[in-house]
């Protein structure tokens, strides 16, 4: 039986620029040309990055409620926007939760290696984890390794971050030499979920670094995971052909996923996967 799997964009990330590929969006307004593309070849929602005059990596109340003000005009109120929170050392945990409170987004990443480096953010940490819950901004926590998705849950248990938190994003071949992704990257945190007896607890997606990325964006699907494909993690098809754009990425993997007997999710079911249902009031951003 077919289920559907969610395709989630992220067009360029925090560190990318035109160097790495003429046509990476850097502006607001190829960033939307960019999106729309994908939203056409199957992609269901958008990781934000937004950037300043000189194309580096910002976090800016401003920057983000006009960028997202764009996607909204040309994509449609509902196609679901998350915010990236990620500090590319710049931005420490204070700043970043003071972005989140201010802005009010529907959807937000939060790496947890960012927001809880160690035990003495815990009680900040766990005060903006129960605002969110309370306030409708969905978390997707960003989890490196099988030791991340471990912290995760252990702070679960100690009440450190609220059961609601429960969409996830494992990153694979991040920190592998040349940031070369292998499908087998995922056992590790499947095995990490079975150990712990939470398996079915969790909605989560992957992202996956270098050219193996489609294959382990298929393989996360038949192990029941959703997808984050785009030119922050990879541009390159599985062949090892540049890809033109990022909707061409799109519809290798949508094919891909396709031709492994999946569906594509729609908008509404991608909610699901990040988390919307689970917070009982909603962001106004």
């Amino acid at each position: 039986m077919s289920r559907a799997v969610g395709i989630m964009v992220a067009p360029n990330g925090a560190r990318l620029t035109t160097k790495d590929h003429p046509v990476l969006p850097v502006t607001i307004e190829k960033t939307v040309e960019a999106v729309a593309q994908c939203k056409s070849a199957g992609a269901g929602a958008v990781h934000l990055h937004v950037r300043d005059q000189e194309g580096q990596h910002l976090l800016d109340v401003e920057t983000y409620r006009e960028a997202m003000a764009a996607v909204r005009d040309r994509l449609g109120k509902d196609f679901p926007i998350q915010v990236t929170t990620e500090s590319v050392g710049k931005y420490r945990p204070e700043q970043q939760i003071a972005l989140v409170k201010e802005l009010k987004p529907e959807y937000i990443s939060a790496a947890l290696t960012e927001f809880v480096p160690d035990a003495i953010y815990n009680d900040m940490a766990s005060d903006f984890y129960r605002w969110s819950v309370d306030t409708g901004v969905a978390v997707q926590h960003i989890l490196y390794s099988s030791e991340d998705l471990a912290k995760f849950i252990d702070l679960q248990e100690s009440g450190v971050i609220p059961d609601q938190h429960r969409s996830l994003l494992f990153v694979l071949g991040r920190y592998t030499e040349g940031q070369q992704s292998s499908p087998q990257d995922l056992d590790l945190f499947l095995e990490e979920l079975e150990r712990r007896g939470v398996a079915g607890h969790y909605t989560w997606m992957i992202c996956a670094f270098g050219q193996n990325e489609t294959e382990c964006l298929v393989y996360a699907a038949a192990r029941g995971g959703h997808v984050r494909v785009g030119f922050e993690n990879n541009r390159l098809h599985r062949d090892g052909r540049v890809a033109i754009n990022n909707a061409e990425r799109i519809e290798e993997v949508r094919d891909s996923l396709k031709l492994a007997g999946n569906g594509i999710a729609v908008e509404s079911e991608i909610r699901d996967v990040l988390g919307r249902n689970a917070y009982s009031t909603p962001a106004i951003a």
